[in-house]
């Protein structure tokens, strides 16, 4: 951290943000008490699912909000016209997600014996 230039609290708050975001993993070491941060192979598969969770809990306040103003009203419409643009959005992005990581994720990793 000294070498960072950065307080301890501004550590703590990034790496509370990474792991929110799925792009690191804190874990024990097994050799001490200490904690190490990890990032996973698939990291990018994991920002992405993470975010798509995110936006489907913004889609689920819209419609909230959608249902108390009323569908007739322009607030109301507008909110309901969000909720389902996300919902089917996310929907589409989740399974793209999915099926491209079973494609680059279920190959046999190379050796240097494989090249």
């Amino acid at each position: 951290m000294r070498s960072l230039h950065v307080s301890p609290a501004s550590i703590s708050k990034a790496i509370g943000y990474l792991e929110n975001q799925a792009l690191i993993k804190r874990e024990r070491d097994p050799h001490s008490r200490a904690e190490r941060y990890a990032v996973e192979d698939d990291v990018v598969f994991q920002s992405v699912m993470a975010s798509a969770r995110n936006q489907t809990e913004i889609a689920e306040a819209c419609t909230t909000g959608a249902q108390k103003l009323g569908a007739t009203t322009p607030a109301g419409a507008r909110l309901e016209n969000t909720s389902q643009f996300l919902f089917h959005v996310m929907e589409d992005l989740v399974r793209s997600a999915e099926y491209w990581h079973k494609i680059y994720f279920t190959r046999p990793q190379e050796t240097p014996e494989t090249g």
